[in-house]
């Protein structure tokens, strides 16, 4: 007859560190730091916890505290290696502080957006991470006026005292159409995303800031496009290689819309970077198994789903609301070799 193993409790591994269950309780819950228990205390109550096998009982955890040790996480396109990176890191921190994580993928589209923040809520989950879809905000202002714990991820909105991440989308473009012009290239076609997108207004301004610093005249015709899709970055890459004159470098300001412009540039029988040269904001997993390896502007995806995470559970471990707080996460030019240098400029 097999015996009944015996739970593991707080009071256990209390006792056997010589703590109260209350240090006990705060180490294990991430809170050392927040109440200033000592490194080696909280290193000692860790190993003992990891040595007698403790589980927590989250349900008497979450009664006792008045939690249910989950957060919402919504998504516009899980399938984009961006925001998969993004919510794999802000599993991985969960994790470590016994959170799981209720996922919806909102398809780009705001009404299921607003569907799945509700669904989320009447399964009281103890905060929100989300990347929106676009510009509409009330929703937001909704729940956040509620009182609800919310971190908004890759879109700014001015007037919602949420606090948010964003990538330095203005200096990331200047960076990769500056190296363009170094490399001699003035016609330069600019594949934008969702119009009237904080995302793509900074992109925008980025690239017509670039051309105005190197005094190269604006061309609108050049700036096409109106979503972060592949299919968008497909057709605007066939319209901007049939322009007389043809441009000589296309920036793609997402790693989808990059994805299209390889797919039309192969099909026009054209090669990178012999024929037109591409850059691309932020990088997919095989950038530089590509052939020619393509120049990216790198986002800190993995930093910023860490990062989102934090700034939720300080929210959540403080019981107040944190004031407007937009972290901009810098970018980087990662050279590869879809770049060409010509003597046009």
């Amino acid at each position: 007859m097999s015996k009944v193993k015996k739970i593991v409790t707080l009071k256990r591994i209390s006792e056997e560190c010589g703590v109260s269950t209350t240090t006990v309780s705060r180490v294990l819950s991430g809170q050392a730091t927040q109440y200033r228990i000592k490194k080696e205390t909280e290193k000692i109550v860790k190993k003992m916890a990891k040595k007698l096998n403790y589980v927590p009982n989250q349900l008497a955890r979450g009664l006792r505290l008045k939690r249910s040790f989950s957060i919402g996480l919504v998504l516009p396109d899980i399938a984009n290696p961006f925001f998969a990176t993004i919510a794999k890191n802000i599993s991985i921190e969960a994790h470590k502080l016994g959170y799981s994580l209720l996922l919806s993928d909102s398809q780009d589209d705001t009404k299921i957006e607003i569907n799945s923040i509700n669904y989320m809520k009447n399964r009281v989950v103890d905060g929100f991470i989300v990347c929106p879809v676009g510009q509409q905000f009330d929703h937001f202002l909704n729940f956040f006026d509620q009182g609800e714990k919310m971190v908004i991820v890759d879109r700014y909105f001015p007037d919602l005292n949420c606090p948010s991440i964003i990538s330095d989308n203005y200096k990331g473009v200047i960076e990769g159409i500056d190296y363009f012009i170094e490399n001699g290239h003035s016609r330069i076609g600019f594949i934008q995303g969702e119009l009237n997108n904080s995302v793509n207004d900074e992109r925008i301004q980025g690239y017509k800031e670039a051309l105005n610093k190197h005094n190269i005249p604006l061309n609108d015709s050049l700036i096409i496009g109106d979503s972060f899709g592949e299919r968008n970055g497909y057709i605007s890459t066939k319209l901007l290689l049939h322009r007389s004159p043809r441009v000589t470098a296309i920036f793609a300001s997402s790693n989808l819309i990059s994805l299209g412009a390889l797919r039309a540039i192969s099909e026009e029988g054209l090669k990178i970077p012999d024929d037109i040269s591409l850059i691309s904001f932020d990088d997919q997993p095989y950038s530089d198994l590509l052939n020619p390896p393509m120049t990216t502007i790198i986002q800190q995806k993995e930093e910023i789903g860490k990062l989102a995470f934090k700034l939720l559970m300080d929210q959540i471990n403080t019981k107040e609301i944190i004031k407007t707080q937009v972290i901009v996460m810098p970018t980087k030019l990662i050279k590869r070799k879809s770049v060409k240098r010509i003597n046009e400029y």
